[in-house]
């Protein structure tokens, strides 16, 4: 599950990046960057309790 968490942070990280510099999408681009950051303290969080 862990990795799962790691892949989807790590697409949405660069759908961020992509989005930041190639398209001008304002809200869904800061959507992503805070979906990614969510994922990743998730797993901190997880990898740490176990």
């Amino acid at each position: 599950m862990s990795s799962l968490l790691y892949i989807i942070a790590v697409i949405l990280i660069i759908g961020w990046i992509l989005g930041a510099f190639v398209y001008s999408a304002g809200g869904l681009i800061h959507a992503l960057l805070v979906l990614a950051i969510i994922a990743i303290l998730i797993n901190i969080i997880r990898g740490r309790a176990v």
